[in-house]
């Protein structure tokens, strides 16, 4: 029996490390996978690499029929997250949503019982409304999301939830934070490709831009890790987890964190009107007690391991 990872980027392939570091042979499922860059994160000797696409429900189905599947973790989305999300919504809409909803039904009608499906933290910090005191017959009892992005991510654990409920397939929702960490290919989200952009241009000895808001953000591996750990769990309790470093990081700290790499660099804090509405001034930090108490998540990288151990990475992968 094998799990079937869905989407091989930024997060996907790091699932598929621990994984294999687990002694397991992953399938990973991708309409374009880059196998270069996900040679650089895992042996492309120790996985399975597929062609499929999550909006042709048929092919998530031969996937699972064809490697036996067990559980799946599902980590595609549109590409750069909310940033294309508001330049593109219907896609993302139809992605995020109809193709969530086809891996579920994949799952229910194959009899998969659990599937981990990446959800994120904007769902912690855009929002409007919740003045209604809970109170349910109210118009404004409940939060409502702010961006295409936040939205989505909240019908699709709207719907896992009920999945779950109704349909005997265990969900888990994974609320990332905003993810950076080592690859090379394209896609990532405008976070990501921040910090990536910023570590290369202080390499090469050019000046860096460090987003102006505070941040909640995780390193990828510490992501993956908190997937699997969501897949293996006993029991998953509420189903929805913050997989974040457990801290809102302000601009200066990411500076002084790039500071400690870079002592000479030239740093420059300022949000670029491009990514503007994906990396806002986030005041609170996600709650992790549901995490660390259901599946034993605890971040192994503050930001400066994370980094750190992205910097040597990228030495090494130049």
């Amino acid at each position: 029996m094998s799990i079937l990872v869905i989407g091989a980027g930024l997060v996907g392939s790091q699932v598929a490390r621990v994984l294999v570091d687990q002694g397991e042979t992953p399938v990973l499922m991708d309409s374009a996978a880059q196998t270069a860059a996900i040679g650089q994160i895992v042996s492309l000797d120790a996985v399975k690499i597929i062609s499929g696409d999550i909006l042709r429900p048929l092919s998530i189905v031969q996937a699972i029929n064809d490697h036996a599947i067990s559980g799946i973790v599902h980590t595609a989305a549109n590409p750069m997250l909310t940033l294309g999300a508001q330049t593109d919504p219907y896609s993302a809409i139809n992605l995020n949503i109809m193709g969530t909803v086809n891996v579920l039904e994949a799952a229910r009608v194959t009899g998969i019982e659990r599937v981990v499906v990446s959800s994120s933290n904007v769902l912690n910090h855009f929002l409007a409304g919740g003045n209604g005191q809970d109170e349910p017959v109210s118009e404004e009892a409940w939060p409502r999301p702010t961006t295409f992005y936040s939205a989505t991510k909240q019908a699709i654990e709207s719907l896992g939830l009920n999945y779950a409920k109704w349909c005997g397939v265990e969900f888990a929702g994974i609320r990332y934070g905003a993810v950076f960490g080592p690859w090379s290919g394209a896609g990532g989200g405008g976070p990501s490709n921040v910090v990536r952009t910023a570590l290369r241009n202080l390499m090469a000895g050019e000046e860096a831009v460090v987003p102006a808001g505070t941040m909640e953000w995780v390193y990828s591996k510490d992501a993956g890790r908190g997937t699997v750990l969501a897949l293996r769990a006993a029991e998953l309790g509420t189903a929805i987890f913050n997989i974040t470093m457990k801290e809102a990081i302000a601009p200066e700290d990411f500076e002084a964190a790039l500071r400690a790499l870079f002592p000479n660099g030239k740093i420059r804090i300022e949000t670029p009107k491009a990514t503007a509405v994906s990396l806002p001034n986030m005041r609170r930090t996600s709650d992790g007690s549901n995490s660390r108490a259901t599946i034993g998540y605890e971040p192994e990288f503050d930001v400066r391991e994370a980094l750190a151990d992205m910097h040597e990475w990228m030495k090494a992968n130049p």
